[in-house]
């Protein structure tokens, strides 16, 4: 058995219908073609699926569908983070009720804590559900980092069990896989990090890019984990362009617009978020154009039957 939050996970974007409401529809047949495809878990209602903008009803929907559709095949890891500790409890709460195996929650953004809030926040929401909980850590987008020392204190903490780091610093992610206690899951929160963290002692990825391509990202996840990382940089070096457009405009606007080009979804978002522009539309399209010959990439072709 695969030990949970390992491997490579999908932030699933969450696709609406062209009056803004939520296609329940297209959730699962996302959800189903992410399992089919191989992927390890799933993390709806992130970053990557506009949770700023879905009312809490409609990301307890989402979940609920979610581990329907997944039916014990793949864990289900619930965005459920805030500003408002009282409210993240509530909403923890409610995953549990919905069926969420674990929970990611994004630390708390604008109102910058201290350490010592992080670790208060956290506690209160490990005490308020017995569901493990892997901490979010993106200061591009909530003003505050965890620095290693701060996440140590925090894994101390029964239920706290792993980290989606996405600082995007190097030197701090060496020395979170330096001192994380055994059974801690470092994972990456950058698609384009995913090597380098999983070769310093990283279990693997909370993956944008995987949406489009799963099975892929999945494989190269595989190659790193049995240390076969030849075979891991081939695949990363294929890919390494999709990665990296696909935070050309602020996600999940391009892996949207590039799962709209491969006949996955219809390319609706919630404003503020809006359609890329055109020159990056087309730096999307190229990108896709490019490497869909390539050995381990996918055709638009074969993700168009595989939405059907």
């Amino acid at each position: 058995m695969r030990r949970p939050w390992t491997g490579c996970g999908t932030a699933l974007v969450t696709p609406f219908f062209s009056d803004g409401s939520v296609d329940e529809r297209a959730v699962r047949r996302l959800a189903r073609r992410q399992i089919d495809a191989g992927i390890h878990f799933l993390v709806p209602c992130g970053t990557t699926g506009e949770s700023p903008t879905l009312t809490e009803d409609e990301r307890v929907r989402i979940v609920g569908l979610v581990v329907e559709e997944a039916a014990g095949q793949v864990p289900v890891l619930a965005g459920a983070g805030g500003y408002d500790t009282r409210e993240v409890v509530h909403v923890a709460g409610r995953m549990l009720q919905a069926g969420a195996n674990g929970l990611l929650s994004v630390t708390p953004y604008y109102n910058k804590p201290t350490p010592e809030g992080l670790y208060q926040h956290y506690r209160a929401i490990a005490e308020s559900v017995p569901l493990p909980i892997v901490v979010y850590n993106v200061p591009g987008r909530t003003g505050v980092n965890v620095d290693p020392v701060t996440l140590m204190r925090l894994s101390t903490i029964p239920g706290v069990t792993g980290v989606k780091e996405a600082s995007g610093n190097m030197g701090q992610m060496c020395e979170v896989c330096r001192f994380a206690p055994e059974g801690f899951a470092v994972l990456s929160g950058d698609d384009s990090l995913t090597l380098p963290i999983m070769s310093i002692g990283g279990v693997g990825v909370i993956s944008v890019a995987s949406n489009a391509m799963p099975a892929e990202m999945a494989r190269m996840v595989e190659y790193a984990e049995r240390g076969d990382f030849a075979a891991a940089r081939g695949l990363h070096n294929t890919l390494m362009p999709f990665m990296t457009v696909n935070f050309i405009e602020a996600n999940p606007i391009p892996i949207k617009a590039a799962m709209s080009l491969m006949g996955l979804l219809e390319e609706r978002y919630r404003l503020p978020m809006v359609p890329p522009q055109p020159a990056s539309r087309q730096k999307i399209a190229s990108v896709l154009e490019s490497i869909a010959g390539v050995e381990g990439a996918p055709s638009s072709e074969r993700s168009r039957t595989a939405a059907r």
